[in-house]
């Protein structure tokens, strides 16, 4: 597995400390986060997902743990929009320049307004998507407001 990805040249060109880790992905697994959590033997809190939307028509980025659910209401709330849905895989996977199960908030090949879970913030160091399957970044979530602009808010469904 090569560890060179957009995400990692993104986060090296920015001069960010990051650690990363690679794990034997399963692409049948239930939850996919989930299973990322377990074989790295972190709590679910920590390990991020990246989800991409469509919010009033263009695309956006949600980043949440993988234990929770994302209010779409909420989201288009906190970046400052009316309606989100989620995105067709195809339409992500063409807009970031990954593979669903390897989507990376970082080094994404177009720049879209990104919100940060706020629960994510109560962490050292949290783990997401490197930019291929198996491979995780683990780093400060705090980098994700500043490479990436992301707005931390309340972005979980209730329950």
């Amino acid at each position: 597995m090569s560890r060179a990805t957009p995400a990692t040249r993104m986060l090296d060109a920015s001069r960010i400390a990051y650690r990363l880790h690679t794990y034997a992905y399963d692409p049948e697994a239930a939850n996919i986060g989930l299973q990322a959590a377990a074989a790295l033997g972190i709590e679910p809190a920590r390990m991020l997902k990246t989800l991409m939307v469509e919010l009033d028509g263009k695309p956006a980025c949600a980043i949440l743990p993988v234990d929770h659910v994302l209010s779409l209401k909420k989201l288009a709330t906190a970046l400052g929009g009316k309606h989100a849905v989620m995105l067709p895989v195809p339409a992500a996977e063409r807009i970031t320049g990954y593979h669903v199960g390897g989507i990376s908030p970082f080094g994404q090949k177009k720049r879209v307004p990104v919100a940060l879970e706020q629960s994510a913030l109560d962490h050292v160091t949290v783990y997401c998507n490197g930019g291929q399957r198996g491979l995780q970044i683990e780093l400060d979530p705090r980098v994700f407001a500043e490479v990436l602009g992301a707005r931390a808010a309340d972005l979980l469904a209730a329950g």
